[in-house]
């Protein structure tokens, strides 16, 4: 099977449909490995310290991770489709 742009368009409308993170959590206990979600999660660990400006090495160090999945993560950050910084902006406007 080809996944095609239709496939896509309906996964992303299935996670937008999600009311609550406990649907969210639902949804990708069901979607995605365990292993799968710990590396989501610490990814946006990754973006959100790299947003508050601390040093890459220091993020490396913190979370246990190596440097280049720090630099990867500062990468997207900067020249990924914007949609870290979109939810960094509404994380922050929510708190």
């Amino acid at each position: 099977m080809t996944i095609s742009s239709r496939h896509y368009r309906e996964l992303y409308e299935l996670i937008a449909s999600t009311d609550s993170a406990k649907e969210a959590e639902l949804l990708l206990k069901d979607l995605a490995t365990p292993q799968e979600i710990e590396d989501f999660a610490e990814r946006w660990q990754i973006i959100q310290q790299l947003h508050k400006g601390i040093p890459q090495r220091q993020i490396a160090d913190s979370l246990g991770v190596s440097i280049s999945k720090v630099t990867r993560g500062s990468n997207t950050l900067q020249w990924g489709s914007g949609g870290f910084l979109h939810f960094l902006s509404k994380a922050k406007k929510s708190k």
